[in-house]
This record gives structure tokens, C-alpha cells and sequence, in this order.
């Protein structure tokens, strides 16, 4: 899940003596042209490279033993899941900004862009100590079965750990934009950071134009430059001041008032994340249990499944910057409004992906991998998601509606107590006792996403999160 993009919820209230200055029918036509510009969001997030970088690595990878193949995808994915910097801390340090725009003078806003970045900068250069010290035993931890596996891992972990900094700086700057209402910059910066990391990781991973053939590493160094490219490209536009929003880096330091009041909201969202991290690596200790094969089986449908949830995210920041601008122009109707017209949209969308997913599940299955046992294992379970995609939709965006209103308590603890009481002891029960293998494991995963829908919407709807103080 891209939980980074959650950040949207500051920026949006840069622009309230704005939004205060427009009648009430000017603010709903705003609303729904954030709404199309929100649509650059939803489309960024088809450019993510997961099945990408599995095609890479099994070309790479065509001579080795299938059971280290399919366990270092395996390991490459799960490694995607622990980067911490940009999908919770940095993010939630953006959006907690954001909602200190209450009042918004014009320096208050580039006076928190500057703070956030000091956050940002400390937060990706820790990860980037943690990644490095912890990365060997988080991939023995991952279950891996082999030292050719630790060791490709650690190694694929420990290079892209080295460049979480502008791994930050670019999230951050990209939520800023987008919440300042461009997201066409933000869409293009992430088109050169994917065309670098494909470009990069397919000549080294493969040995081309005369480099070295690096295997795993190449895929890192891909990662690695992608990210190192985005972020320079992204501090350089906020120097130049882009989308209204400009860093200023004479006399920068901290100010721990500010700081304190942007971690106070980002604070919950950063405990959530660390809850589904640590419950996901459960999750994936009881996969891993079920074979080689069936864990092949999940990342693949994983891959097609993502299809679906990628732009789930997209709307979900959607609904944040939405929610975030119209309770910064002091409209709270048009909040609610703009959380389910995301919602509407997002629902429609994800359901039709939903529908091909059960209707042709061993089609997406057989574009990612040619092996007949992996489609069998895993069509199945991604039917079964198939089914749950409106309430997948719900939990995604609505909790991004809620973050957007600076409610950030209940989504953690709806998120926690979900993974914790449903996903993990379901998982067992129906996949190791019960012995319906990875079908098991899925159908608790599906239920954990039904609760979590049902407890967001059931929040939203409350309107509590309307009055929220930051």
C-alpha cells in the first residue's frame, strides 16, 4: 500500500484567503476542478514498477534454480513494503503541516515547508542507518531460506537504503505540489523517476552497452538513481518557488514549537504504518509457511491486484487534499462532499478491476509469470479479492478523507486492530489449520479489508472529524 501520498494533507490549506474570497457556488466549482487535477494523482499511480521489476529479475534470473528465483522476488517485494521514510513519516509530517494553515499567512506557509523538509531530511537519513544496520536480519526474519537469498537481499536493501534522504525530500516535495493543487508536476517528476529506475536497472541488470551484468544489484542501482534523481529534481523546483510553494534555505533551522504541532498529527499515521509494517511481516511469516510455490503464487497476484489498488491510492489522495482545502476554506459541506465523490469514483473504478479480476484472474496471473502451478495456486485468491474491491476502495479513501481533517487517530487504531485481531489470527486459523493454504490466508486478508471499509465510512460518516483541531 502507498501510504505516502497522504501527505496531501497540509498544502491544501495554503490557499484559504482564497478559497474565503469565492462565493459558495465558486467553491463547489473549485472543488470539482480539484477533482480533475486529481486525476494526474490517480494516474501516477499506474506507474508503479512492481511487475515491471519482476519481468527484469526473472530475464535476469532465467538460468538460476526456480525456488531462489521465486523466493528473491519474494524478498525484493517485501523489502518495497519496509520503506518506511515515505510512506508514513515523511508523509504524515506533510499533511500535520498542512493542517497548521489555520490561519494561512503567506510566510506561515513556506515557514512549515521548511520545517517539514528539516523532519523529512532526519527521518530518511535514520531509515537510512536503520535500513543499513537491520537489513541482513530483516531478511532472515523475511523467512529467507538460503544464504544466496540473505545475501542478494541484504544487498538489493542496504543500496537503496542509502538514498532514503532524497527518497524523502521527493515525496514530501510531490505531496506539497500536489496539496497546493498541482498535481501535473508531481505526475511528470514521477514519470522520469520510473523511466530512470527502468532505464538503470534494465541495462545492469543485464549486462548492456558493455556495463557489468549486476543481477540484483542493478535492480537496486535502478531504485537507487530513480530516487536520487527525484529528489534533486524536486528540491530544485521548490527553490524555484513551484505551485505557490517555495523553500527558502537562508537561515534554516529548527523550530520546535512548529515541529512538535506537525508531528502531534503525523504522529498517529506514523504508529499506524509501524503497526501494519510489523503485522505484515507476520502476515507474510504465515505465507511463507505454506511452500515456495504458493509464496510465488501471492506476489504475482499481488502484481495484478495492484492494478486496483494502485489507483485506490490515487483517490485517496484525492479525498485528502479535497477534505484538507475545503476545512481550510471553512466549508465543511464541501468536505464531506469532495470525501464522497472521491469515494464514488474510486469505488466505480476499483469495482470494474474487480470484475476482471474474477471474471479473468488466470489471464493477469499468466502476464507475469509462464508457470502453471503459480497461475493455479493464485487465481483463485485474486478472485476472492475480486469480490472486495468497493470495500478496499472505502478503507483506502476514507481514510484518506479522515487524515485529510487531520483525524488521524481513528484510522490507526481501526488499521491496528484489523491487522491484529482479523488479518493475523484468521490467516493462521484458516490457512494452517484449517489447510486451505494461500485461498485461506487471502479470504482473511479480504475480511480485514471489509472491517477496515466498514469502520472508515461508519467514522466519516459520524462527521466528528468536521470539528477536528490541530
Amino acid at each position: 500500500m502507498c501510504i505516502r501520498d497522504r501527505a496531501l494533507v497540509i498544502a491544501a490549506r495554503l490557499t484559504l484567503d482564497e478559497a474565503l474570497a469565492q462565493a459558495p457556488g465558486k467553491l463547489e466549482g473549485r472543488d470539482r476542478a480539484m477533482a480533475r487535477e486529481m486525476a494526474f494523482g490517480v494516474c501516477r499511480r499506474f506507474f508503479e514498477l512492481d511487475g515491471v521489476l519482476v519481468q527484469l529479475l526473472k530475464k535476469a534470473f532465467k538460468s538460476r534454480d526456480a525456488d531462489v528465483h521465486a523466493l528473491l522476488l519474494i524478498g525484493l517485494y517485501q523489502m518495497r513494503y519496509m520503506r518506511v521514510p515515505d510512506h508514513a513519516a515523511v508523509s504524515e509530517t506533510v499533511a500535520a503541516c498542512r493542517q497548521l494553515g489555520k490561519p494561512w499567512a503567506g510566510g506561515l506557509t513556506n515557514a512549515v515547508l521548511r520545517q517539514s523538509m528539516l523532519v523529512a531530511v532526519a527521518v530518511g537519513l535514520s531509515c537510512t542507518a536503520l535500513g543499513t544496520l537491520l537489513a541482513r536480519p530483516a531478511v532472515r526474519l523475511l523467512g529467507a531460506p538460503t544464504q544466496e537469498v540473505v545475501v542478494l537481499s541484504t544487498t538489493y536493501l542496504t543500496t537503496v537504503a542509502a538514498t532514503l534522504a532524497f527518497a524523502t525530500l521527493l515525496y514530501l516535495g510531490n505531496a506539497c505540489m500536489r496539496g497546493a493543487g498541482d498535481t501535473r508536476t508531481p505526475l511528470y517528476v514521477m514519470l522520469v523517476v520510473n523511466i530512470v529506475n527502468i532505464v538503470v536497472a534494465w541495462t545492469l541488470i543485464n549486462g548492456l552497452f558493455g556495463l557489468p551484468k549486476l543481477g540484483v544489484w542493478g535492480s537496486a542501482l535502478g531504485a537507487a538513481s530513480g530516487q536520487v534523481v527525484g529528489g534533486t529534481i524536486v528540491l530544485a523546483l521548490l527553490l524555484r518557488g513551484k505551485s505557490g510553494v517555495q523553500l527558502r534555505l537562508a537561515g534554516l533551522r529548527p523550530d520546535w514549537d512548529m515541529i512538535r504541532r506537525i508531528l502531534r498529527v503525523g504522529m498517529p499515521t506514523g504508529l499506524e504504518q509501524l503497526f501494519f509494517r510489523i503485522g505484515n511481516m507476520a502476515y507474510v511469516r504465515v505465507l511463507a509457511s505454506l511452500g515456495v510455490a504458493a509464496y510465488a503464487a501471492n506476489q504475482v497476484a499481488i502484481n495484478g491486484w495492484s492494478l486496483s489498488f494502485m489507483p485506490g491510492f490515487g483517490f485517496a489522495v484525492a479525498a485528502t487534499t479535497l477534505v484538507g482545502q475545503s476545512l481550510g476554506a471553512r466549508a465543511p459541506d464541501s468536505a464531506e462532499r469532495g470525501g464522497y465523490v472521491a469515494y464514488r469514483m474510486g469505488a466505480g473504478l476499483m469495482a470494474v478491476i474487480g470484475l476482471v479480476m474474477i471474471f479473468f484472474p488466470e489471464q493477469i496471473m499468466g502476464f507475469f509469470t509462464n508457470d502453471q502451478e503459480v497461475i493455479g495456486l493464485g487465481a483463485l485468491p485474486l478472485q476472492v479479492m475480486g469480490f472486495v474491491q468497493p470495500m478496499l476502495a472505502a478503507s483506502m479513501i476514507f481514510a484518506g478523507a479522515l487524515r485529510g481533517a487531520g483525524d488521524t487517530r481513528w484510522p490507526m487504531i481501526i488499521t491496528a486492530g484489523c491487522i491484529w485481531l482479523v488479518r493475523l489470527p484468521l490467516a493462521y486459523l484458516f490457512a494452517i489449520v484449517f489447510g486451505w493454504g494461500l485461498v485461506g490466508a487471502w479470504s482473511a486478508m479480504s475480511l480485514d479489508m471489509v472491517l477496515r471499509g466498514t469502520f472508515n465510512f461508519l467514522r466519516f460518516r459520524g462527521g466528528g472529524w468536521k470539528t477536528s483541531q490541530v
